[in-house]
């Protein structure tokens, strides 16, 4: 696998810390000291409990959820003394990872349904329980790029796949979280006139996208991706291996930040 970071920004970057505040309602769900689901409607599985996540996760409401292409996406989200006594008033960044359907999700314009972790880290230390306790909570939230420490792009190949059929989810993209595009690019798979051919994949449902080929596929593959926000684009040269397996999780070397 060899780094390609041909990056094309046509918008304004995304930084690490929220500058435009916008309000919305937030809540949390699943056990105290929990990641929420176990999953989510994303895709990511139990990768949600887990370092670079760290359970710091949260559904969205349909307003921001987008029909799941704002899955991957980060925000700072904070509370303030005014909304309860326990809010610490310090900013706490969580990644879109599920979807929440109903009751104020839908009745608020923003909604932040959140893991137990991520609701008692608004809170001043040792009153996470009291912050858990306020139900439906007033809170500031900020879009940020997100920021793994240096953690590389993952691609976790679903259990579906086959010779003809290809589905992937994509983790822990830096930056825009979200992503506007990805294409597949099989080996030896270059134009009479040089090019390198990609083929569109579609987003099959949250993080998870996909490539129906009808004919056998050519591995190993690289992927391109294209972020939502900024719409940059970063290549993974030859990530999935010729000798890959549905289930099978593959490290890239590269990263947007």
């Amino acid at each position: 696998m060899e780094p390609c970071m041909g990056f094309k920004s046509k918008h304004l970057k995304l930084t690490t810390y929220g500058t435009h505040w916008s309000s919305a309602g937030a809540t949390w769900y699943g056990s105290p000291n929990g990641a929420g689901s176990d999953g989510g409607s994303c895709g990511y599985g139990n990768a949600v409990s887990r370092p670079p996540f760290s359970s710091m996760v949260t559904g969205i409401g349909p307003s921001l959820y987008k029909s799941g292409k704002e899955c991957g996406a980060c925000y700072q989200i904070k509370c303030s003394k005014s909304a309860h006594p326990s809010c610490s008033g310090k900013p706490v960044r969580v990644v879109i990872t599920d979807f929440c359907p109903g009751g104020p999700c839908v009745t608020d314009s923003a909604h932040f349904d959140l893991s137990g972790t991520a609701f008692g880290a608004m809170a001043v230390a040792g009153e996470e329980e009291k912050l858990r306790d306020a139900g439906v909570l007033k809170i500031q939230f900020a879009r940020v790029a997100c920021d793994y420490s240096g953690k590389t792009i993952m691609f976790h190949v679903d259990q579906g796949s086959n010779s003809n059929y290809f589905a992937v989810v994509i983790e822990y993209e830096e930056g825009d979280g979200d992503l506007l595009g990805v294409a597949l690019k099989e080996a030896n798979t270059n134009s009479s006139a040089g090019l390198e051919e990609w083929r569109a994949m579609q987003q099959s449902w949250g993080a998870v996208w996909k490539l129906d080929a009808g004919s056998q596929l050519q591995p190993p593959f690289s992927i391109r991706l294209t972020s939502q926000y900024s719409q940059q684009t970063l290549v993974a040269r030859n990530v999935i291996p010729k000798n890959w397996k549905p289930g099978a999780t593959y490290r890239s070397l590269v990263n947007y930040l």
